[in-house]
């Protein structure tokens, strides 16, 4: 286990958020919709507050950046990122995929993950230069070379079926692959982290349902950039994951109009 300070009360932050969750899941929680149509409840709240004691408590010079409460010292050397429930039209149906993703940014570059999948009881964690970790066990991307091998996961992928190139660009790479499924949110993320899947594509992501997994994934061996092959910053909204640079390239090439 890491002696890393920043790593130590990322988790402990994601423990003290789970006790929440668990609290609110089986409740008739309180729902309102934010302006854009999204579902927050008290458990986002009152989860995201939790976590926010916690580490401002542990490094009150730092930013932070959460999705219920915006962001606080954003020229702060260091940013944390947070959603406390990414899912949370998942958490108020009571279907499990929704989780906790906290991860932190060091002068632009996310360098910590964590990330709870708290009803699949999954915690994954990773820090720069330390691999990745799935529930104390260190885990790593598949080493599958062939397409006709590779397994893909889609995410959101509105903006991408909206898109004329990229719908067929999409067609192009589910032909090539061995078998396509639509897992979700936190759950690819971690099947692809732990060698059982290959590839992801989103085209409609926030940074901060991403942030952790990026670096967990990044850890643990495989790529993980945006749709454009550019890596993950605040202003990011779609990703291109894969367990191998090559598996990247030939995706990306499929993507974005070649390749077949």
């Amino acid at each position: 286990m890491s002696n890393n300070p920043h790593l130590s009360v990322a988790l402990e932050a994601a423990r003290a958020g789970e006790e929440v969750i668990r609290h609110y899941y089986e409740a008739n929680v309180k729902v309102t919709m934010k302006e854009d149509y999204t579902p927050v409840t008290v458990a986002d709240v009152e989860t995201e507050q939790k976590i926010r004691e916690v580490i401002l408590g542990a490094f009150p010079d730092h930013g932070f950046y959460g999705e219920e409460t915006g962001h606080s010292n954003p020229d702060a050397e260091y940013t944390w990122l947070i959603d406390p429930i990414d899912g949370t039209k998942a958490f108020v149906r009571q279907y499990p995929f929704f989780s906790t993703q906290i991860a932190l940014m060091h002068r632009g570059e996310l360098v910590v993950g964590v990330s709870n999948g708290v009803m699949f009881n999954e915690l994954a964690w990773a820090s720069r230069g330390e691999g990745a970790y799935l529930n104390d066990r260190p885990i790593r991307v598949s080493a599958l070379t062939e397409m006709r091998d590779a397994a893909l996961s889609t995410g959101n992928i509105a903006s991408l079926a909206a898109d004329a190139q990229g719908w067929d660009g999409l067609g192009r790479l589910a032909r090539q692959v061995n078998r396509t499924r639509g897992y979700g949110d936190f759950y690819h993320y971690h099947l692809l982290a732990s060698g059982k899947i290959e590839i992801i594509v989103e085209s409609d992501v926030n940074i901060l349902d991403i942030a952790a997994l990026s670096v967990i994934v990044r850890e643990a061996g495989g790529v993980f950039t945006d749709l454009d092959g550019k890596p993950p910053i605040l202003d990011t909204r779609s990703v291109l994951a894969c367990s191998s640079a090559d598996y990247h390239r030939r995706v990306f090439d499929l993507i974005h109009g070649g390749g077949e």
